[in-house]
């Protein structure tokens, strides 16, 4: 489905045998996905403490990725490594569905060290019937994947640039 940057495949956060099936079928081990949510909240509901959200609020609604560490309580989700991307996206269309859902774990539409999915049909040649379902957002091929930034020390350290400039 599209995010609010590129295709990704997407699992409910909220249920684990999903996020075990995403993490299969993106071959990902110890290298956990981002987690995408309609709000801070939903972030601080989750788990992340609010104390890195604070450091970092004002980089959101943007399509940026931080890396922020997270407690053992999810580790399904970080897969052992103690952290997790997340984005508070701006897609309007993203937010209600985020507000059913609640937040999801989201991997770029791909496999591993191959090119991003711009349509559902480079999708469907990715994953074919793998995953439960596609929504077709059109060509995203004008759209970049998000920049990633960790926040490490009080600073924020640039991991990739993509969709947001980073200086």
């Amino acid at each position: 489905m599209p995010t609010d940057t590129v295709y990704g495949v997407v699992a409910r956060v909220a249920d684990s045998d999903s996020v075990a099936r995403l993490y299969q079928l993106k071959k990902r081990n110890k290298k956990p996905g981002t987690i995408i949510a309609s709000s801070i909240q939903q972030l601080i509901d989750l788990g992340v403490d609010e104390k890195y959200i604070a450091m970092v609020q004002y980089l959101w609604r943007n399509p940026i990725s931080i890396v922020l560490p997270v407690g053992d309580d999810i580790k399904y989700l970080h897969q052992g490594v103690g952290s997790l991307a997340f984005r508070v996206v701006a897609d309007r269309e993203l937010i209600k569905l985020l507000d059913v859902t609640g937040p999801l774990l989201t991997s770029s539409a791909n496999d591993p060290g191959q090119p991003v999915a711009n349509t559902i049909d480079e999708a469907k040649k990715y994953f074919g019937a793998k995953v439960d379902f596609y929504v077709d957002g059109g060509d995203l091929s004008d759209r970049l994947s998000s920049t990633i930034v960790r926040l490490s020390d009080d600073k924020i350290e640039l991991l990739r640039q993509g969709a947001t400039t980073a200086d």
